[in-house]
This record gives structure tokens, C-alpha cells and sequence, in this order.
């Protein structure tokens, strides 16, 4: 299980924008490999530190993280410290570190930024017994990719940097500003050889099957996150992001809300007078429940567990089963008969006790 990213900067989760910058530039000095030198403990507390700093020092992100857990990035908050390497760290969090460890030359790498690919969104539609239980889809996705034999050089107007800086004369003296190079959109790099059939920045469409894990209890408008399964970034940059947006299909027997579901139980008058045994359908197979003699329509029972799972991993909801006595709508001549004798009977005369709920009281048991 994942260790939460609260605990692994130290600070608490009502902890501000800037305890949490701070606090991740402590833990990161900390465990830079550069003072840990073939310590394979500190590299892994590194990147934890910057996986937790991803999510936690994204506002939307935290928010996200706060109300589902783990769950809310497919299980791999940021990066995901499995497939994570120094590059990404250095990329994303370059300002964080500021001149510390003289740049982050130890590390192969330089102090250049380096580009990222755009990122792709998909929409997959869940039916409620796959959201019940989790599912693995396996999606096909048009993206970006780097044709072989595409050659670079090192742009001539930015010098390879990205960037480019531009000095403006005005009343209030020399302002100097920094933007993005025109010439080479930030990648530092220009295509001098192009891949037959690619385009201008020697990219070819392909289309890959991307196997995505989507967890038990994601609801309607919650995205996750397949990192590096976006479009290649121009030149040896990081490539985007696959995000999946979920989209839960109506059913025709449950009705979500939140972890709970709710199940209409049609029984007929007789049914309902002398009781019934009857099997239903839950998320997770059928399920057999006991309706005593004389049970009233728009009795709720609740079904404790059977409902689905929290996202975050806090327990399960339940199965509400709404009672509802079915009255026919024509009846042959015996059948009149015996109601009209039943009519004036005192059995069938509506005599509710206090056990007896009114719908709004039954309205509010449901959802306390």
C-alpha cells in the first residue's frame, strides 16, 4: 500500500502552498543522491518526495488526492516512483532546487529544461458492475511518436536553451523578459533531416494499444492519468500524458449515489400480505431476502456492504431495496369479488402504527 504523501513530506494536511514547497525542498536536499552516492534507500525517498510534491503542490491535483486517495492518479499520484527518473524530477522541479548541487550535472543530465509532450484525452464509458469491481480496458489510442531516423541540431537562435531574452527600452529604464523561442517552440532542438511520411517536427501517427487499470469506486467526471502515453515530445524530451475521463453508463436496476445504490423490489398484493422469500441481483451476484407477511410499499431495507466500493479504499456503501406493492390495473369478475367483500374488512383497512414511517422519515433514514 502506498505511503501517504502528507506523511512523506512531514506535514499536515492542512498545511499550506508554502510548507509544502519548503518541506519538499528539504526532503529533497536531504535524499539528493548527490550527497547519497550509490544509496539506493535515499534515490527511492527522493522521488517519493517528488511524486508527493507533484500531486500536493498542484492545487487541483490535492484536492483530488485529498477526496479519493491514491486511486485519484491510477494508483501512481505523479510520476509513479516505479517508473520515475531524475530527468522527470529535474524537468518538473528544476525551480524548486534552485543553484543547490551546483545544477544536477551528477546526474548526466544539464541545467537546460526539457521539453514535453502534449497530452491526449480519452473518454471510457463504465457500466455499474465494472465500477463495482474494477476493470483493466484496454484502450487503442492515436498518439504522436518520434520517426526513426529524424535528425536534430542544436537551435541557432536560442543556442539550445528554449528560451530567448529580449531587453525593451523604456520610461522606467532597461526592462529585460524571458520567453519561449519561436524558432525551436521550446525544445532547444530543429529538425535538420526529416523521416520519410513524418511532419514537420519528424513525428508520424501510430496507433498503440494502452492497457489502462481503472480502480473499484471512480465515479462519473473523475480523470486518471497514464503517464508518458501522450503525443512524444519534439527531439529526447518527456513525453505527455494519457488522461482517461470516466463516464458511467445509466443501469437499468441500480441507481448510484455516492457508494450506495439503490434497487426497486416490485412484490405483488399477495406477496406482500403473506410474506416472501425473494432472490435479487446485487453488484457482486444474487443475493435472497425475507419480506415478512405484511409488509408495507416504500419499505426500505438496507443491504449492509452490498453496495460499492469508497475509491479511496474507506469501506463499501450499501444496497437500498425499495419496496414497492405492485397493484394490478384490471382484474377478471372473481377477482372484483373478493376485493369488493375485502373492501369494508377491517384487515384491509389502512391502520398504520408508529412503526409505520412517513415517506419523509423514510427519506431521512436512507440517508443518515
Amino acid at each position: 500500500m502506498k505511503e501517504d504523501y502528507y506523511k512523506i513530506l512531514g506535514v499536515e494536511k492542512n498545511a499550506s502552498e508554502s510548507d509544502i514547497k519548503k518541506a519538499y525542498r528539504k526532503s529533497a536536499i536531504k535524499y539528493h543522491p548527490d550527497k547519497n552516492p550509490g544509496d539506493k534507500e535515499a534515490e527511492t525517498k527522493f522521488k517519493q518526495a517528488a511524486e508527493a510534491y507533484e500531486v500536493l503542490g498542484n492545487s487541483e491535483k490535492r484536492a483530488k488526492y485529498d477526496q479519493f486517495g491514491h486511486a485519484a492518479f491510477d494508483g501512481s499520484g505523479g510520476f509513479g516512483a516505479g517508473g520515475m527518473n531524475m530527468d522527470d524530477i529535474f524537468s518538473q522541479f528544476g525551480d524548486i532546487f534552485g543553484g543547490a548541487f551546483g545544477g544536477f550535472g551528477g546526474f548526466g543530465g544539464s541545467s537546460q529544461r526539457r521539453s514535453k509532450g502534449t497530452n491526449l484525452r480519452i473518454k471510457v464509458s463504465l457500466t455499474i458492475n465494472e465500477i463495482a469491481n474494477g476493470v483493466n480496458k484496454k484502450i487503442k489510442v492515436k498518439r504522436k511518436v518520434q520517426a526513426p531516423g529524424t535528425e536534430f541540431s542544436t537551435c541557432p537562435q536560442c543556442g539550445g536553451s528554449g528560451q530567448v531574452t529580449q531587453i525593451t527600452n523604456t520610461i522606467l529604464g532597461r526592462m529585460q523578459s524571458t520567453t519561449t523561442c519561436n524558432a525551436c517552440s521550446g525544445t532547444g532542438k530543429i529538425v535538420t533531416k526529416k523521416a520519410p511520411g513524418s511532419d514537420a517536427n519528424g513525428q508520424i501517427l501510430t496507433e498503440e494499444t494502452v492497457e489502462v487499470k481503472i480502480p473499484a469506486g471512480v465515479e462519473d467526471g473523475m480523470q486518471l492519468r497514464v503517464s508518458g502515453k501522450g503525443n512524444d515530445a519534439i527531439s529526447d524530451g518527456i513525453s505527455g500524458d494519457l488522461l482517461v475521463l470516466i463516464s458511467e453508463l445509466d443501469d437499468e436496476n441500480f441507481k448510484r449515489e455516492g457508494n450506495n445504490l439503490h434497487f426497486d423490489l416490485y412484490v405483488s398484493i399477495s406477496e406482500a400480505v403473506l410474506g416472501v422469500s425473494k432472490e435479487i441481483d446485487t453488484v457482486n451476484g444474487k443475493v435472497r431476502i425475507k419480506l415478512d407477511a405484511g409488509i408495507q410499499s416504500g419499505k426500505i431495507l438496507r443491504l449492509r456492504g452490498k453496495g460499492l466500493k469508497s475509491v479511496n479504499g474507506y469501506g463499501t456503501g450499501d444496497l437500498l431495496v425499495h419496496v414497492n406493492v405492485w397493484t394490478p390495473k384490471t382484474v377478471n369478475k372473481d377477482q372484483r369479488q373478493f376485493f369488493e367483500e375485502m373492501k369494508d374488512s377491517d384487515h384491509f383497512k389502512p391502520n398504520p402504527d408508529k412503526n409505520d414511517k412517513s415517506f419523509f422519515e423514510k427519506v431521512k433514514d436512507m440517508f443518515s
